[in-house]
């Protein structure tokens, strides 16, 4: 959510803050308890475990139920310690009482983000994302077919996807090509990138195959309306997966 215009309707210049609400909630949870471990094997079902803290904000089936109440997610595991975290944003609270009381090791903690982002700030950030490709199906040029979705395994292929994204002062915010940029600039050199399992589902009606990579780093912003645009509607493919939440310090 923002409450500043990218173009100034006067002048044609674009406004120098831009402010981003939403609420976070983080879960802290038992990797060990069942819908967790089962959270954790199966990327549908941690959807599901996402979305369940939503119900009847939007008609039970919607297919656009996670845009509209604008979640996104992401998520770290401690096999060792058998602790998952999870980090829910949405444009309305989560009501998590659906999840057993015995898969939390602590209540969850609702924040509430309210922040205005400045042209020029420097802004500490880390997200997961699903960065792919596609590839070319073979098929003669004049099919037009489209090619297939694949991700990205190395991580300096990574950083070159996420490079392409990036908006240097005065570029619009989408590129030639389509590619949505997210108003805010790096050195790609300076970005820690680390490759992360792939996760999947097998299941029947919507087989899932998603592969995932950590981008660490600092970015500084050119455009406060489109990196909040960015924040709100998250980056990249799977976003109904915990792929794409920018998280900002």
């Amino acid at each position: 959510m923002n409450t500043a215009h990218s173009v100034n309707p006067v002048n044609g210049t674009r406004a120098s803050t831009a402010r981003f609400v939403a609420t976070h909630s983080v879960l802290s949870l038992n990797a060990r308890h069942p819908l967790v471990a089962k959270s954790l094997v199966d990327a549908q079902e941690m959807h599901r475990t996402v979305m369940s803290g939503f119900r009847g904000w939007v008609e039970d089936g919607d297919p656009d139920a996670r845009s509209q109440t604008g979640v996104l997610s992401t998520w770290s595991v401690d096999l060792k310690a058998a602790a998952l975290v999870l980090v829910v944003q949405s444009r309305i609270p989560g009501d998590w009482a659906r999840i057993p009381r015995a898969a939390f090791t602590a209540p969850p903690h609702l924040i509430t983000v309210d922040r205005t982002f400045k042209e020029g700030e420097a802004v500490g950030f880390r997200t997961v994302v699903n960065p792919t490709y596609s590839r070319p199906s073979g098929k003669p040029a004049s099919e037009k077919s489209r090619g297939t979705r694949t991700s990205h395994s190395t991580p300096d292929h990574v950083k070159r996807w996420f490079a392409r994204r990036l908006q240097t002062d005065g570029e619009p915010a989408t590129a030639e090509d389509g590619v949505v940029r997210i108003g805010a600039t790096a050195d790609p050199d300076s970005l820690g990138i680390r490759m992360l399992p792939t996760v999947s589902s097998a299941h029947r009606s919507k087989p899932v195959r998603i592969g995932r990579a950590e981008i660490r780093g600092s970015l500084t912003v050119t455009d406060p309306e489109t990196l909040v645009a960015a924040l709100s509607n998250g980056l990249g493919h799977a976003r109904a997966y915990s792929c794409g939440l920018i998280l900002t310090r």
